[in-house]
């Protein structure tokens, strides 16, 4: 019986002893894991710090090297590029800005205007036009020229006309002259799901082009009457720019809206050529370095759109949002 005793004993601590030598092998591996993690973590901000310094370094030497250009004759460049609006890259604030300081170099030779925009805002784009046509006058000896590359319609036409000479690739879409204004009306729709709309107003019309509600036909003439008088503010403003370069007559449909390509565009007078921005600073200007002058986004701005971008793309992919398109 004693030696059962003793053999049970025996297997007891040789059991006792296999499970502190298991849990010595968990606990190792668990702080190795964690000792992994953190040096993960560490070496991710690492990265991360590095990517900030570097930008940090390379932002002035980008500087530098502008201002290496700009210490010789050159060609400036400001792009408009994108919707036209308050608070967007082709704001009239950036492009204005870029405007001034391009005339205001005396380095520069000439001006050119690379525009890739569907318009915008007919403020934004009027306010533009305004400040090409006095920097002009306050710079005899500097011409602007409007160098439309893709797209050059409604607003982004607007503020190319102001320039002394439009140029575009035979294959661009130009013109788009006109003015347009678009809402929805929900009218049905409530009818069918039983829903009432209340609004309260002071004035008569305050709550005129509601899409909630049915249109009148005193205010839909007035608002026509609006978009009418923008659209000849528009035109003249055109003819202003580009006077009897303009093939009006016979071409009632020059005001329509329509677009035209590049080509049809140099036959109606709405570009004086056919060329890019290269051709233009080389040949016409007689500069052929380009230094650009259009106001930019701070790095660290551009990295944070493209990183909310970014996780707002993967995140429509997740749960399936993701549309087709056309790239």
């Amino acid at each position: 019986m004693s030696d059962e005793w003793k053999a049970s004993a025996s297997a007891d601590k040789a059991d006792e002893k296999s499970w502190k030598l298991l849990e010595k092998a968990v606990l190792a591996g668990v702080q190795e894991q964690r000792r992994a993690r953190r040096w993960g973590i560490f070496f991710k901000s690492l990265t991360f710090l590095y990517l900030f310094i570097a930008l940090a370094l390379f932002a002035p030497s980008f500087d530098l090297q502008k201002g290496a250009a700009r210490s010789k004759d050159h060609t400036a460049l400001v792009e408009v590029r994108g919707m036209i609006a308050d608070e967007e890259a082709a704001s009239a604030d950036n492009i204005v800005t870029g405007l001034r300081a391009a005339f205001e170099d005396p380095k520069t030779k000439g001006v050119v205007l690379r525009i890739n925009s569907p318009g915008g805002s007919p403020v934004q784009s009027g306010y533009i036009y305004d400040e090409i046509r006095r920097l002009r006058e306050a710079h005899k000896d500097i011409k602007v020229y409007a160098v439309i590359s893709d797209l050059g319609a409604s607003g982004a036409y607007y503020i190319a006309s102001a320039a002394d000479e439009i140029y575009a690739d035979k294959a661009s879409l130009v013109g788009s002259i006109g003015v347009t204004a678009t809402t929805f009306g929900f009218v049905d729709a409530m009818g069918k799901l039983g829903v009432e709309r209340r609004v309260y107003t002071s004035g008569e019309h305050k709550a005129f082009l509601d899409p909630f509600q049915p249109q009148k036909a005193e205010e839909t003439e007035f608002w026509q009457g609006v978009l009418n008088t923008t659209h000849q503010q528009f035109i003249e403003s055109v003819k202003k720019g580009r006077g009897d370069r303009l093939k009006v007559e016979g071409h009632p449909e020059l005001f329509s809206g329509l677009v035209w390509s590049g080509e049809q565009a140099l036959a109606l007078g709405l570009v004086d050529k056919l060329g890019n921005a290269s051709f233009v600073a080389r040949e016409v200007v007689g500069a052929k370095e380009i230094v650009d002058y259009t106001v930019q986004e701070s790095p660290f701005d551009r990295f944070s759109k493209k990183f909310g971008a970014s996780v707002a793309e993967r995140l429509a992919l997740w749960m399936g949002l993701q549309g087709p398109s056309l790239r």
